[in-house]
């Protein structure tokens, strides 16, 4: 199916109809709809649900179907991350809001029902690496109060970061910003930030029948993640975006990284690369130039990467790089993912990831060529990850002249029950710095998602 206009997520109902999710667009509010549509055989569409206008805002990311309703994340009207039950008659509930993460260009992506018959809700964090700068301006000038907020207590290291503020008509104004805190907030050594329930960089967990009562972080500490998936023997597995070279607090990771997620168990942001490696180390630095001047109780200390919490003050422990299961290029974006069932033979219990692609130049000026923009394909007992379906030059179709005829930005991907692997395509998203600057810098023309279907042949 094509002319889709941000589709992001897919799923199946109870008789193995299929549906997907359009999410009405991407950082700010867009003109599209927010809709559930159904797929039948031969491409043929047809509106669901139509979700505008009813509290529900940009963007519809997760998608699943569960005892006889569909399940959605999304922001709510105050743009805090949300989850809401749908009937298929078009009946909505709110199950709870409040995520304040959300407010920025990080929301709520994947939501599954898990083995255990408990609902896990992928829950991104404000901003790059826990400080919000300026390239969170506009979030910033519509939320004030967005910050990166975590799911257990924090002792900062009371790091500061200096850069001119934006919400003052004189351009020679300055302004400290510590970690998880609102922007112009400056933070002191021994610091406590108080960890909640409905946190960032997490995988949360709860109860379908009582959400609001119930929701839990599962596993934390992720920079951004996406999507998660089980395997037949119940491992977990989660797809995460890393760090892009952008904001106060720059870091020049060397990967993005799909892990085994474990219960209860920190992940290293904002501290630890995607390998799971302590950013002190000089490799994950970037440019001078592109990074804030640091203070420290109002002395200056330099440009270089620094922890940002007390990890021994705060009860954590490095995360263990055994948990990495597969660490692809950096900037490629790993989205949503799944892994192989019986019927795939010798790729049974492989793991596919959709690979959505970078923006640079604006999430990092250091990338020179594409990243992602593809299905990877990792062997979960080597680590191995290599392409699967990809396009025949590197990067978008639209950008080889080939618009429609190849993929453009692979969102989610799932093995449907008829055995087959449904790709959900996003469709053309590109870097625009001449978009006005209350909009963000990146443009995405409707109608260009799609689906494709991918069968074994033998």
């Amino acid at each position: 199916m094509g002319g889709l206009t941000y589709p992001t997520s897919i799923t199946w109902d109870d008789r193995g109809r299929m549906y997907v999710v359009e999410a009405g667009g991407q950082f700010l509010e867009e003109p599209p709809p927010i809709r559930i549509l159904r797929i039948s055989r031969g491409g043929r569409v047809r509106e669901v649900v139509n979700l505008s206008g009813r509290d529900i805002e940009d963007s519809a990311v997760g998608l699943t179907w569960y005892n006889g309703d569909f399940y959605i994340t999304h922001r709510a009207a105050d743009r805090t991350g949300a989850v809401s039950r749908v009937s298929r008659r078009g009946r909505l509930e709110l199950l709870f809001s409040g995520i304040i993460d959300s407010q920025s260009e990080h929301q709520v992506n994947d939501i599954k029902v898990g083995p255990d018959g408990l609902m896990y809700v992928a829950s991104g964090p404000t901003g790059n690496s826990a400080v919000v700068g300026l390239d969170n301006g506009p979030f910033v000038n519509r939320s004030p109060e967005v910050r990166t907020t975590p799911c257990r207590d924090y002792v900062l290291n009371g790091v500061n970061f200096e850069t001119p503020d934006f919400r003052t008509p004189d351009p020679g104004d300055t302004v400290q910003t510590g970690s998880f805190v609102p922007f112009g907030t400056a933070t002191v050594p021994g610091q406590v930030i108080r960890g909640t329930n409905k946190c960032g960089g997490a995988i949360l967990r709860f109860d379908p029948s009582d959400p609001e009562a119930t929701l839990r972080p599962f596993a934390d500490g992720f920079r951004n993640i996406i999507g998660f998936a089980w395997d037949q023997s119940g491992e977990m597995y989660a797809a995460v975006n890393g760090y892009d070279v952008r904001g106060s607090r720059p870091v020049n990771d060397e990967y993005d990284a799909t892990y085994r997620v474990r219960e209860g168990t920190w992940y290293g942001f904002p501290d630890f690369s995607a390998a799971l490696e302590p950013l002190t180390d000089p490799k994950f630095d970037s440019p001078n130039s592109l990074q804030a001047p640091q203070f420290i109780n109002g002395q200056p200390v330099g440009r270089t990467l620094r922890f940002l919490i007390d990890h021994a003050a705060s009860g954590l422990t490095p995360p263990d790089p055994a948990l990495v299961a597969g660490l692809h290029e950096i900037n490629s974006s790993p989205s949503l993912l799944d892994v192989a069932p019986a019927s795939w033979g010798d790729l049974a219990g492989q793991i596919f990831v959709a690979e959505w692609g970078d923006l640079a130049p604006q999430t990092t000026p250091l990338r020179d060529g594409f990243a992602g923009f593809q299905i990877s394909r990792i062997d979960p007992a080597t680590g191995e990850v290599v392409p699967f379906v990809h396009n025949q030059m590197r990067g978008p179709a639209s950008a080889q002249g080939a618009q429609g005829q190849g993929i453009e930005r692979p969102f989610d991907v799932k093995f449907g029950p008829d055995g087959a692997m449904y790709i959900v395509d996003y469709g053309i998203g590109r870097v625009n710095p001449a978009r006005p600057p209350n909009q963000g810098p990146y443009e995405f023309p409707p109608f260009t998602g799609a689906v494709w279907k991918v069968t074994r042949t033998r």
